[in-house]
């Protein structure tokens, strides 16, 4: 089974628009792979209030290198921390799904 890694920018979504649109990406992956997936969870929760963006980023850079493929969701091309993931994702050979 693939490790899925799923990248999406959040700022100023609600939590139920960001689990909808990671359920969208997993649907989507599944389609391309052609079978099931495991989906590396990204959606952090745990982090302290005063938790700086780079900190998210850094967490979501060890789930990455754990990554079979990555998806790149709708928007991920203008936020700042996709842009990281996807040149990361290229860089390492991580297949990309866009």
């Amino acid at each position: 089974m693939k490790k899925l890694f799923i990248s999406q920018p959040m700022r100023g979504k609600s939590d139920e628009e960001i689990l909808k649109e990671r359920q969208t990406a997993i649907n989507e992956a599944i389609k391309v792979v052609g079978e099931p997936v495991e989906v590396l969870e990204t959606f952090f929760n745990d982090f302290d209030t005063d938790a700086t963006p780079l900190q998210y980023l850094a967490r979501s850079l060890e789930f990455l290198a754990k990554a079979d493929i990555a998806y790149f969701a709708p928007g991920w091309d203008t936020a700042r921390g996709c842009k990281i993931e996807y040149l990361c994702a290229v860089e390492y050979g991580i297949p990309v799904l866009k």
